[in-house]
């Protein structure tokens, strides 16, 4: 019973205090062998108890797999709760923020009453019309969203396919709505006058800004056109041209007269002028030669924004150019005791323009240096070589892809120019708050007709003001590279 005994100890021992019981039963089977060989007298009890035991060593191995494999199925199934109880927070934490950006832009959208903003499909099938299209082309909501076409809203003539087929001969044939956006698809965006049609049959002027529209992933899912009515702003605008044009010509020819006469009057040697004669006739032509300057800063604008303005160019010399508007300024900015300076290169600097328009646009700003600087001020020329970075920003030093350019800057001590007011500077009868608290003359078209005349040259003209502390007009033109 010894001998028995003692394999199956120890064989049971350390496999069972390891967990592994596939080796316990292993041991169990192999000594069952063992008695049946050596000792075949012994009772068959003995085997049968072996049997017993490998078949509980089995099934407890077997179990063993069964509650780990449920131990594993379990932590499993807690996890993926976990996991969906988490998507499903985030998903409604997603939910709630799309709704509330979209009742957001829908709130902003409705509050704009003064601008349609109509969305439509990628075909152009409305989706969206706020309260400021309603108003507009006099149709409610639910008669357009989804049942109309931006198109309808837009004059047949505009939207001309043939035209479009003419210029884009591959395009493989257009569509109106393709018209429309032609050019907002290619350049990102676009904005110009277009004209609507109401439900009443009125023809509107409307600036429309044409943008595409597109989801979270970038893809394109539509159109947003914005518009604001121009009608009554485009009526004026042509009445203030054929204005200013008729009132211009008709001003120019009796101004021409009256200075013809007066030159005649001014030079008859067989009709002497007394001293007193010749002052009173003098402050007249000094008049007349004001309002026909006035007259022609007029037809220059009316030209500009006609798209009629042209330049005769040339190699133009622009310290010569600089030294001759100094000298002309010279006169006045003593009387109100201005001091003037000028700086310019003595081997001079050449470029390509207009010298006529040039020399305009260069009085001009140092006309204005002088009339907006107090006695005791300063006002400094100064005419150099820059360079123009690939950013746009004007430096004293080449760089790698620079350009150079002839630089003039033109800086006074002056009232200066309120920020608020800067970039309104060259729009047409436009003068600033501290011109008009100082009294200065002028109607405000010289900073109009600068930047026109600067702009047809490639330039760029640019101001830097502080109100109170002076101003500093910086006028670029390219020079050859």
């Amino acid at each position: 019973m010894t001998a028995i005994a003692d394999p199956v100890a120890r064989s049971s021992g350390p496999a069972h205090r390891t967990g592994v019981a596939g080796l316990g039963a292993a041991a169990v089977g192999a000594a069952g062998v063992l008695v049946l060989v050596v000792r075949p007298a012994l009772p068959l009890v003995l085997l049968a108890g072996s049997v017993v035991l490998l078949a509980v060593a089995d099934l407890t191995w077997r179990l063993h797999r069964q509650q780990t494999a449920a131990r594993v199925l379990e932590a499993q199934r807690l996890d993926l709760f976990s996991q969906r109880q988490t998507t499903a927070d985030e998903l409604e934490v997603a939910t709630r923020m799309l709704r509330a950006r979209a009742e957001t832009m829908t709130s902003v959208i409705d509050a704009v009453t003064e601008q349609s903003i109509i969305g439509t499909d990628r075909d152009g099938l409305v989706r969206v019309w706020n309260p400021g299209a309603e108003r507009m082309l006099g149709l409610p909501r639910a008669d357009v969203v989804r049942t109309r076409s931006i198109i309808d809203f837009h004059a047949p003539e505009e939207l001309d396919t043939e035209e479009l087929d003419a210029e884009e001969p591959d395009a493989g044939g257009g569509t109106p709505f393709a018209t429309l956006v032609r050019v907002a698809r290619e350049q990102g965006s676009d904005v110009r006058d277009w004209t609507y049609l109401t439900a009443d049959g009125r023809r509107l002027t409307v600036s429309v800004a044409i943008t595409p529209r597109t989801d979270d992933d970038g893809e394109q899912t539509g159109w947003n056109f914005v518009g604001t009515d121009m009608t009554e702003v485009r009526a004026t605008e042509r009445l203030k041209d054929q204005f200013v044009s008729l009132i211009s010509h008709e001003l120019r020819t009796p101004l021409s007269s009256i200075l013809g006469y007066l030159e005649l009057v001014l030079d008859d040697p067989e009709q002497p002028l007394t001293g007193e004669q010749r002052q009173y006739l003098g402050t007249v032509e000094r008049n007349a030669q004001r309002l026909l300057r006035l007259v022609g800063d007029l037809l220059f604008t009316a030209q500009v924004d006609a798209g009629r303005f042209t330049l005769q160019p040339a190699q133009v010399d622009l310290a010569g150019i600089v030294r001759s508007a100094e000298e002309t300024a010279r006169v006045t900015a003593t009387a109100r005791g201005v001091a003037m300076s000028v700086d310019v290169p003595d081997g001079g600097l050449v470029v390509s323009g207009d010298a006529l328009r040039l020399g305009q646009a260069c009085d001009n700003l140092v006309s204005n240096a002088v009339k907006f600087t107090p006695a005791g001020g300063r006002v400094a020329l100064r005419l150099q070589t820059a360079w123009r970075n690939a950013d746009g920003a004007l430096v004293d030093v080449p760089t790698a892809g620079a350009t150079p350019v002839a630089l003039l800057s033109v800086s006074d001590t002056g009232v200066g120019i309120p920020n608020s007011e800067q970039g309104r500077l060259f729009t047409s009868f436009f003068r600033a708050s501290t011109a008009r608290r100082n009294a200065v003359p002028g109607v405000g078209l010289g900073l109009t007709i600068t930047k026109a005349i600067t702009t047809a040259h490639g330039g760029t003209l640019d101001v830097v003001s502080a109100e109170g502390r002076g101003t500093t007009f910086a006028l670029a033109l390219p020079l050859p590279a």
